[in-house]
């Protein structure tokens, strides 16, 4: 057993779902690779406030935050680790208005979410979707 301490960048993540089960993903601006909208937390920023104010920094949606879907810890192809906390989202919006950060935004099925989204984003929408359904 690894007796390590995780050191972590901490991320909080939005599954975001349209009434019609689409979910939304976009496209990263550094290198891209899709993923779900969501971001790192303030020091003394609720989870939830956290997570309504990266999505509508990133996608100008106004998104209900539901209950959170999963919590995993990884590490990424640098070696750095990593700690995610996602959470169910809602919301009627449709248009995207895309920041700096990323180049596209889709709505798609769930299935189809999870092949384009990396292992940790991929379960944690599988069981957001599977929660809805």
């Amino acid at each position: 057993m690894d007796e390590q301490f995780l050191e972590a960048t901490i991320s909080i993540r939005g599954v975001i779902r349209r009434p019609d089960g689409s979910v939304l993903v976009v496209r990263r601006a550094s290198d891209d690779g899709w993923e779900l909208p969501g971001g790192r937390i303030h020091r003394n920023e609720s989870v939830r406030a956290c997570l309504a104010r990266e999505v509508a920094e990133e996608t100008g949606l106004d998104v209900s935050v539901r209950e959170p879907v999963e919590a995993t810890a990884w590490q990424n192809r640098s070696g750095r680790d990593r700690f995610a906390v996602y959470y169910r989202c809602t919301t009627d919006a449709t248009p995207v208005t895309l920041s700096d950060e990323h180049t596209d935004a889709e709505w798609v099925a769930g299935a189809p979410a999870c092949d384009r989204l990396s292992d940790p984003q991929a379960a944690a929408t599988a069981r957001a979707v599977s929660a809805d359904d």
